[in-house]
């Protein structure tokens, strides 16, 4: 690298570093509702992923299951397509009900 670019990479980084908190802060939201789903199942205070699925996607007639987007406050928040467009689902972990359909 030469020295002319080095100050300009320096800048780069401190930049990012400045706008994100650290490198290793960018992105933890979702790992963060990772863990929080692994402790909370640890616990046996919420469902599996795979018990939610078999008790929501049934009910899904018509829509296209895309996957888990993300676990908030004991919520699992699934993501389905129907007629090109995305819904979100949001269910209680613990007990496995529907409590919001996003459109």
């Amino acid at each position: 690298m030469t020295r002319k670019l080095r100050p300009v990479f320096a800048a780069l980084a401190a930049l990012a570093v400045a706008t994100t908190g650290s490198p290793a802060m960018a992105g933890n939201d979702k790992r963060d509702g990772q863990g929080d789903a692994r402790r909370e199942l640890r616990a046996g205070n919420v469902q599996t992923l795979r018990q939610i699925e078999n008790r929501v996607l049934p009910q899904m007639k018509g829509m296209d299951y895309l996957g888990m987007d993300e676990f908030v406050a004991n919520t699992y928040r699934l993501k389905f397509i129907r007629d090109g467009r995305v819904v979100f689902v949001d269910v209680d972990a613990r007990t496995g009900r529907i409590i919001n359909v996003m459109k």
